[in-house]
């Protein structure tokens, strides 16, 4: 992971990430019949119960990705697989895809709530991305771009000595352009080469916890 970090007075630090990582409708009918104790019977009338209108379903918002005209609308929230809730090989590395996803979320959004839940206070270049993310997405400011794709997740899925699982992340992010309240822009970083990540990460209380990310050098 290469991180690119500029400060100023005027406006928080950056954080550049790089990287190496129905509905269905019951019908009812039904139909009665009674007959009497002489022997003569007569059918009840049949009655079919006449469907309901079903109300037409909201359509989703359509996502609009941040530009020079403003932030971006309607972000899909990444959600965790449920394969990704095991303690498993497979579940590690889609777990390591979804914490991406999630700081991806946190370009586009500056929601931080998810990842800080799931992330170590100790990870520093955790908490400088969060602090690029937050720190544009307040006062009228924004990012256009920054958006974050993991080529290549893996782990031997073996536990190191300090009790930690590994696993390698090729991370690649595109451009980001930094917006202030009157859509200038403050600055720009261009898209940087593929670089690889190293996160360390626990199974416990039943899910998944990054306890810090590193660069992978060489």
């Amino acid at each position: 992971m290469t991180s690119h970090i500029t400060s100023t007075t005027s406006r928080p630090s950056r954080l550049h990430f790089v990287a190496a990582v129905a509905a269905s409708v019951l019908l009812l009918t039904g139909c009665n019949a009674g007959g009497d104790p002489g022997g003569t019977s007569s059918a009840s009338p049949t009655s079919t119960a006449s469907p309901s209108a079903t109300p037409a379903p909201t359509p989703t918002p359509a996502y609009v990705p941040a530009s020079a005209s403003g932030r971006a609308q309607n972000v899909p929230v990444p959600v965790l697989p449920e394969v990704a809730k095991t303690e498993t090989k497979e579940g590690l590395e889609a777990f390591a895809a979804y914490w991406f996803q999630l700081l991806s979320y946190g370009y586009e959004t500056g929601d931080t709530a998810q990842i800080s839940a799931i992330t170590s206070s100790d990870c520093t270049m955790c908490e400088r991305a969060k602090e690029v993310q937050q720190g544009w997405h307040s006062d009228g400011r924004w990012l256009e771009g920054g958006r974050v794709n993991t080529p290549a997740v893996t782990t031997n899925f073996r536990v190191s000595a300090d009790g930690n699982y590994q696993v390698a992340v090729q991370v690649s992010q595109e451009a980001v352009s930094y917006h202030n309240v009157d859509g200038s822009v403050d600055s720009s970083d261009p898209k940087m080469a593929d670089s690889g990540s190293l996160m360390l990460v626990v199974f416990k209380n039943g899910s998944w916890f990054v306890n810090t990310i590193e660069p992978i050098v060489g």
